[in-house]
């Protein structure tokens, strides 16, 4: 555990805190983007640290949260069909469509099953050649490189019966989408530290020319997260606005050139509708003409029309860092991890999930 110690020392966190007021001269706003990030800074109280004014806002950081009710129930209706092994990681288990989740699909007869990888779908399309097998690519860009090789190995062994629904997102366009909210009152962004390593940091610098706004790519443990604060709150005390990373030990600007390729071999960037948001031009991949032919949505055609969300469900203004989630009416009423309203409620990067656990928690201990 020696270094993963490393990044949750009290004493260095308080020196990191200190520091921070020492440079701290006027109210300022920033959001973490990753899911991640948010459970460890409700988890260890990483904002409760920091100066009055410093604020932290919860972003659409969760790619469990922002995929849209029309998607999952598309999922639910390709699960239950006869002859279909629907696959997923387990964080989809339990996010609610417009009436069911996959749990209850299972529940109900569906053969839906949990895989550690995409490569394992594959292998399960090898073995049973009669089923056709479908994999629920759900993710920001983190998780693309390993759907992309999941298709080149199908293709490569002849396998007609894999494909993928794909429900892929890309981080900054929807960083685009916040800032361009009337009422966004973001002022900087703690960039997800897996998704740089990945993708680099090329796609967030017309971001920051465009909106003069800082972007400090940033790790998932206290340190790192305190560290970034840091480094944002100096840049905006500084007037200065540019891409920084703190989580050096695995960003490089460049990313992993391996990775994109197998990106931009199998998928094309296209327009996406995220959960809470809306449609948010190119901020989604899609399968390529190369590879049409292992998209789900093609090989099982759909006309039911799109379900609404729960009107009485905030986690859209959660997503978008204008509500913290004990400020919904419905936190811990209508919607609790047994009867979730939202994705955020039961995704294990959804703010709501994180509050649930760790601020009701210790309200419960004062108490």
């Amino acid at each position: 555990m020696k270094y993963l110690d490393e990044y949750r020392d009290g004493t260095a966190a308080q020196r990191f805190a200190d520091t921070l007021r020492s440079v701290v001269t006027r109210p300022w706003t920033l959001m973490e983007v990753c899911g991640g990030q948010t459970h460890s800074i409700v988890r260890y109280g990483v904002d409760e640290m920091l100066p009055p004014g410093v604020t932290l806002v919860h972003g659409p950081g969760c790619p469990v949260c922002v995929t849209p009710v029309a998607i999952l129930d598309r999922a639910f209706r390709i699960a239950r069909r006869p002859g279909v092994v629907f696959t997923s990681f387990g964080d989809m288990l339990r996010v609610p469509g417009t009436s069911d989740d996959l749990l209850h699909v299972r529940a109900e007869g569906g053969d839906v099953r949990v895989v550690y990888s995409p490569l394992d779908a594959v292998a399960i399309a090898e073995r049973e050649p009669r089923r056709e097998v479908v994999f629920f690519a759900v993710g920001f860009e983190t998780t693309a490189p390993a759907n992309a090789m999941a298709v080149q190995l199908a293709a490569k062994k002849g396998l007609t019966n894999f494909s993928l629904l794909v429900a892929q997102v890309r981080v900054p366009p929807a960083l685009e989408a916040v800032l361009s909210e009337p009422e966004c009152r973001v002022q900087a962004f703690l960039a997800a530290g897996h998704v740089c390593t990945v993708m680099g940091t090329s796609e967030y610098e017309p971001l920051v020319a465009r909106h003069h706004v800082p972007v400090v790519v940033t790790g998932f443990e206290p340190l790192d997260l305190l560290h970034g604060v840091a480094m944002a709150v100096r840049q905006l005390e500084e007037g200065r606005s540019a891409v920084e990373i703190q989580y050096a030990r695995v960003v490089r600007p460049e990313g992993n050139p391996a990775a994109r390729r197998a990106i931009e071999e199998v998928f094309e960037v296209t327009d996406r509708t995220w959960r809470g948001l809306g449609p948010i031009p190119r901020s989604g991949l899609g399968l390529n003409a190369k590879y049409a032919g292992f998209d789900a949505e093609r090989r099982f055609p759909d006309a039911t029309p799109d379900a609404p969300e729960d009107p009485a469900c905030r986690a859209g203004l959660v997503l978008q860092g204008r509500l913290k989630p004990q400020e919904c009416p419905a936190f811990g009423a209508r919607c609790t991890p047994e009867h979730p309203l939202g994705a955020p409620m039961v995704s294990s990067e959804g703010a709501c999930a994180a509050y649930w656990l760790y601020r009701r928690r210790r309200a419960a201990a004062v108490a």
